[in-house]
């Protein structure tokens, strides 16, 4: 059974900083593409950050600059470093995971930027 388990989420000041991580248990870790979305209150799930087997990144063009995502394999933990946060990134911040159709998420961790 394929488990993503978030942390890291809480309150920032715009400006601030915070990190997220994944712990994956189920797949062999190493092998996947790990993924973190948001989704705002009132709108839909989005896309931030991708992080493949081989180590290449992709972002959002909203968090580019901003949000560094990371693995370390040997930990099967997967992570999102955001910083310069904005209130607009005020969010539910899920980690995921993709196999062909199938996808995983986490249960998410709540991210508020406010002064």
């Amino acid at each position: 059974q394929v488990q993503l388990v978030e942390s890291g989420g809480g309150l920032a000041q715009p400006g601030g900083s915070l990190r997220l991580s994944c712990v994956v248990s189920g797949i062999r870790f190493s092998a996947y593409g790990m993924y973190w979305d948001r989704q705002a209150p009132g709108k839909e799930r989005e896309f931030m950050a991708a992080i493949f087997s081989d180590g290449k990144t992709r972002y959002s063009d909203s968090v580019k600059g901003r949000f560094t995502i990371s693995r370390d394999d040997a930990k099967n933990t997967h992570y999102l470093q955001m910083n310069n946060l904005k209130p607009e990134d005020t969010a539910v911040y899920y980690c995921r995971t993709v196999s062909g159709d199938l996808r995983w998420w986490g249960k998410g961790t709540l991210v508020t930027v406010s002064s």
